[in-house]
């Protein structure tokens, strides 16, 4: 069988496939834009999600203002695509990435990094050096509020740190990033906001004693899906880095709600009959994480589970209507960052048309 193509009906193309529908992706991008331009922030969407140079593109279109990665190579083949306004959120440790950092920053100038350790800010100063590159590179000072992955501890340590990256002549302090992770999905609206308003007082205060110790604190860049209006509310903030709003996925839809829409789906065809309300489809391990749960399918009466590498299963209560062997479903991810990464094409639809493919260009660039 060819290659989809634009033009081609979705009900024919092979399955399992990433589809995506283009009415409700870009009113997921309306509604974010719409609710949080008028704050006058910049909105740094998260590219972990979609991995797509051709989806930044769209969201810069919309009102956004470059982009942020979490790897090295997630840059490189980013920058490469044709976007290279990159803010890199995971700190770059050991030789191997700190060599290919000093090549990117060699051909993109516009990239950012985050340290947050002597070690890991001394090496890449020195590599740059070494190097013979003479611009700095730009620089935040990455925070831990509260999630425990990554930043320096607030305090004295965050202190220590930024008079010691103020030292380096390769890397031009510009502010503080700080990721609450941890409250993203937490369901109570209420302890979600209350907690997100806590690690923004950790992050903007630590900002602030930055600019009173007389560093140069221009970004305070933090947020996510599940917090970004609450970021937004708080003076000192500067930049907001959500993400899987574009998609979403059943984990978020069950913590924050439907104000965005589930725009991105697998869709899956039925290969074998195995009961009198049980099916097998052709969506497995291989194309639906499981790490935040099961998917779900898009016709909430029937119950997804993985059934294995290749396949998964559908099964429904009595009374529901039955599916047959060759039926399409569509599946909606439990975790859409890692699900995209299994896939190497989006097909965008309008209308039960394919109107774009897309390309998923950092896909298992974990590097």
């Amino acid at each position: 069988m060819e290659n989809p193509k634009v033009g081609d009906k979705i009900a024919d193309i092979d399955t399992p496939s990433m589809i995506v529908d283009l009415d409700l992706m870009e009113g997921n991008i309306k509604k974010l834009m719409d609710k949080l331009l008028p704050t006058g922030l910049d909105i740094r969407p998260h590219l972990k999600t979609t991995k797509s140079a051709i989806l930044a593109k769209k969201l810069a279109k919309a009102g956004a203002r470059g982009g942020c990665v979490t790897k090295v190579s997630e840059a490189e083949v980013i920058a490469a695509a044709g976007f290279d306004d990159l803010h890199i959120t995971c700190p770059i440790v050991g030789p191997a990435k700190v060599k290919r950092l000093v090549e990117l920053f060699r051909k993109y100038r516009r990239v950012r990094i985050v340290v947050d350790s002597e070690v890991g800010a001394a090496a890449i100063n020195d590599a740059l050096e070494k190097a013979g590159i003479e611009e700095p590179i730009l620089t935040l000072i990455d925070l831990d509020v509260g999630l425990h992955r990554t930043g320096v501890k607030p305090g004295l340590p965050a202190m220590n740190l930024i008079k010691f990256v103020g030292g380096l002549k390769q890397l031009k302090i510009i502010g503080v990033q700080g990721y609450e992770g941890h409250l993203q999905h937490l369901h109570d609206f209420n302890d979600r906001k209350t907690q997100c308003l806590e690690s923004m007082r950790i992050l903007t205060s630590t900002a602030e004693s930055f600019r009173l110790a007389g560093f140069n604190i221009d970004v305070v860049t933090t947020g996510g899906t599940g917090t970004a209006e609450f970021c937004a509310s708080v003076p000192g903030v500067t930049e907001l880095q959500p993400g899987s709003f574009i998609f979403m996925d059943t984990d978020y839809r069950n913590a924050v709600g439907t104000f965005y829409s589930n725009s991105l789906t697998i869709l899956s065809t039925v290969v074998s009959k195995q009961g009198p309300r049980a099916v097998t489809i052709d969506a497995g391990l291989k194309s639906l994480t499981t790490d935040s749960g099961m998917a779900e399918c898009s016709d909430s009466r029937y119950k997804y589970n993985e059934f294995g590498d290749e396949q998964g299963s559908l099964m429904w209560e009595e009374g529901t209507p039955d599916l047959a062997v060759g039926d399409r479903v569509e599946i909606i991810p439990s975790h859409i960052d890692p699900t995209i990464n299994l896939h190497d094409l989006y097909y965008a639809y309008r209308g039960e048309v394919i109107e774009e493919i897309w390309p998923v260009d950092s896909r298992g660039k974990v590097q």
